[in-house]
């Protein structure tokens, strides 16, 4: 470290590396940048739509600002799929100058909402409905097929600026397409982010990490706390491989997270404690929002 550098830590108290207040710093002006944009919030409008895909025809929520142009988002609900929960996100997005799809990704078997409110929902109970719910997404080659037809809808939008890339974003059983899709239309998408996203990393051949080569987006991963514990080296894996692909990726094990953490209708935990966690909550919808500024402005 320059003399220089020793100088500006010695005007710091004690107990505060300089990386430390550059790191203080960093978090008041993404706070400050929140607040601000919270105070200048976008009038939005909510539309019902629906898209062809070459599997059927998927319906969706198309939201986006009353005026202009914006980039496109295309967010990924989890495993009890498209419902108001997830229209609420769309909609905050959507008031930071975002054109927001959020599909129902399990047309081929069913119109939304599959579950209006998820914190209703036992597992347990619900387990012979969810698998062939999940299963419809998760065959081979679908959140591909998918992933295509959803942009293209949003790239012939007059709300979509297609000189700006597209974000996409999942939730859970999310976060693996988030992935595909950043893959499947690599030349549109700028930037992705999982939230405690499943099955991001295995050992089959189409695991979703291998498909780091074929990304151009800047991605974030956020984990869940009980997620690494399952699976601890998968973080490390993602690391490697999107490091290997020279392609810009954060990833970030939120230590007081559980699974699900992000999403306000979560049914509760097995302790009967509630998953949702409001403050890192908060913390993953900055890091999005910092993510879309640098990966799709340009």
């Amino acid at each position: 470290m320059s003399t220089h550098d020793d100088e500006k830590d010695q005007e710091l108290p004690a107990d505060l590396s300089r990386r430390d207040f550059v790191a203080m710093s960093l978090a008041a002006g993404l706070a400050a940048a929140a607040s601000s944009a919270s105070a200048a919030d976008l009038k939005v409008v909510e539309k019902d739509v629906t898209i062809k895909t070459p599997d059927g025809t998927a319906d969706a929520a198309f939201i986006y600002p009353a005026t202009g142009a914006h980039p496109g988002v295309l967010i990924w609900p989890d495993a009890f799929g498209l419902r108001p929960s997830m229209r609420e996100m769309g909609k905050r997005l959507a008031a930071q100058g975002y054109s927001v799809l959020v599909p129902n990704p399990f047309y081929r078997v069913s119109k939304a909402p599959q579950y209006p409110d998820a914190s209703k929902v036992d597992f347990a109970k619900e387990r012979d409905k969810l698998n062939p719910l999940m299963g419809s997404i998760n065959a081979a080659g679908a959140a591909e097929k998918d992933a295509g037809a959803y942009i293209a809808f949003l790239d012939a939008q007059p709300q979509v600026d297609k000189k700006k890339k597209v974000g996409t974003q999942g939730y859970c059983m999310g976060g693996a397409l988030v992935v595909r899709t950043a893959a499947a239309v690599p030349d549109r998408v700028g930037a992705g982010a999982s939230f405690h996203g499943g099955g991001l990393v295995s050992d089959q051949p189409n695991s979703p990490h291998l498909l780091a080569p074929k990304i151009k987006a800047r991605m974030y991963f956020g984990i869940a706390a009980n997620d690494d514990m399952r699976q601890p080296d998968a973080k490390d894996k993602l690391k490697a491989a999107f490091a290997a692909a020279k392609v810009p990726a954060e990833v970030e094990v939120y230590t007081m997270a559980q699974h699900g953490w992000c999403v306000p209708d979560m049914p509760a935990g097995a302790d009967g404690k509630p998953i949702y966690d409001k403050s890192d909550a908060e913390r993953a919808w900055s890091k999005l929002l910092a993510l879309y500024k640098a990966g799709l402005n340009t």
